[in-house]
């Protein structure tokens, strides 16, 4: 017998099996709903009732359906439930408060970093985000922030990690208004600065290498960055198409952060998925999106909150310029092309604003001109299409991941219902509970 039992440890071991494998029994929740938007875009349902197993959508059903033995039911027969929501723009390493962060930032170290990025995830999880892009923090720290979410361990939204923002020596995405031993010291470290085709390739294998699952890179000046070089184009037009043509060669989509026209344009032509930011918009540039078929990132309430910050002295004297010009233009460029039916996807930079506050992006949408009705379209069923992740995001349909959360009133109504998100579950898994929580024993 003991031969026996070592024979069958050996072979486990060699063929990665248990000894004993024993079925185990389904998580399955019952989430009954007041009324369900399960397809944005679409006209929403009454009351229903959602079925999930092991983290999945099972089915939906009409009505309001008793649970089956030893299931769970979420009662939510008082709120409006939908899709979890989607962030295509984030920043979990910074914290909004940008003060804060220049007086700290000297003082921290990867694993202090690593911890607020665990904390922002959490936030805007219970904030109903339940997906996000993070396009631009410490490579190895977020992925492994990612990994730590997707097995459980820590609580957090599907990260879509982009790694470092690729950027020109001087650009957007280097170390500038250092001194010349701290820059030394930070440029040792940097796997994101490159100039030339070849270089720019060599960096993007850098991302993918260090766990990017997406590519961003700066094609224009940006806003925050401490160096008075405007918000005009900054990479050359062979520069972006390395990039985006190596990131679609490992099968990532890239996107491109973009203030100016120029760079817009440029970016578009090298066949970018998405712009992040869109400032500067004209005619020609929005029959260029069309024509590419790329998506506009619009960050609203980045350009607020960095005036705001620049006029309170937070911010660099060489942000305060390009803060303000910014602002004045984006309204009319993202009013313009939501009118000229231009592809969005919900994204609001959240790191420059407070983490956490990601729904106020919602009512600066439909002030812009869109409807309750498409703003929230572009944070689930748009956002996944950019993500290329229909299949798993966007709705409620069976098959795809359980990511949905709940409102107290209908959001087509008033978008700003989407600031107070009171049920969040991912992945099957209850995060955040404002309604009723019930077991039903196995009989």
């Amino acid at each position: 017998m003991r031969k026996t039992m070592l024979a069958l440890c050996a072979a486990a071991l060699l063929t990665g099996t248990a000894l004993a494998q024993t079925p185990t029994t389904p998580h399955i929740t019952y989430i009954q709903a007041g009324a369900l938007l399960d397809k944005p875009g679409s006209r929403p349902r009454g009351p229903a009732t959602i079925i999930v197993r092991d983290g999945k959508v099972a089915e939906v059903r009409d009505g309001l359906v008793a649970p089956e033995a030893g299931a769970e039911l979420v009662d939510l027969r008082d709120r409006f439930v939908l899709p979890g929501l989607i962030d295509m723009h984030v920043h979990f390493y910074s914290d909004g408060d940008p003060l804060k962060e220049r007086l700290e930032s000297p003082g921290r170290d990867y694993e202090d970093e690593l911890i607020l990025a665990a904390r922002h995830a959490r936030i805007t999880l219970e904030a109903g985000f339940t997906t996000v892009r993070d396009l631009g923090g410490e490579p190895r720290g977020i992925a492994s922030l990612r990994d730590a979410i997707n097995t459980g361990d820590l609580p957090g939204p599907t990260i879509v990690p982009a790694g470092r923002m690729i950027s020109i020596s001087g650009g957007h995405g280097d170390a500038n208004g250092l001194n010349r031993d701290y820059y030394e010291a930070v440029h040792q470290h940097q796997t994101n600065v490159c100039d030339g085709a070849d270089e720019c390739r060599r960096a993007v294998r850098a991302q993918i290498r260090d766990g990017a699952e997406t590519i961003k890179f700066a094609a224009t000046g940006g806003v925050l960055s401490n160096v008075a070089g405007g918000l005009g184009r900054q990479m050359t037009p062979d520069e972006m198409k390395a990039i985006v043509e190596t990131a679609h060669s490992f099968g990532r989509k890239a996107t491109a952060h973009a203030h100016a026209k120029e760079g817009i344009e440029t970016a578009l032509e090298a066949g970018v998925d998405s712009i992040e930011h869109g400032s500067f918009l004209d005619d020609n540039t929005i029959k260029l999106f069309k024509a590419k078929g790329a998506y506009l990132v619009p960050t609203m309430i980045a350009p607020v909150t960095a005036l705001r910050n620049a006029r309170a002295g937070a911010l660099p004297a060489a942000s305060i310029s390009k803060a303000e010009s910014a602002a004045a233009a984006a309204a009319k460029s993202h009013a313009l092309a939501i009118r000229s039916g231009v592809k969005i996807a919900f994204g609001t930079d959240t790191g420059v604003s407070k983490h956490g506050t990601n729904a106020q992006e919602f009512a600066l949408m439909v002030q812009a001109g869109m409807t309750a009705d498409a703003a929230i379209r572009a944070a689930t069923v748009d956002a996944a299409d950019l993500l290329g992740r229909s299949d798993r995001l966007g709705t409620i349909e069976a098959g795809k991941d359980a990511d949905i959360i709940a409102v107290a009133g209908s959001p087509l109504d008033d978008v700003r219902q989407l600031e107070n998100v009171d049920f969040v579950m991912r992945h099957g898994v209850v995060h955040k509970l404002g309604g009723k929580r019930q077991a039903f024993p196995a009989e």
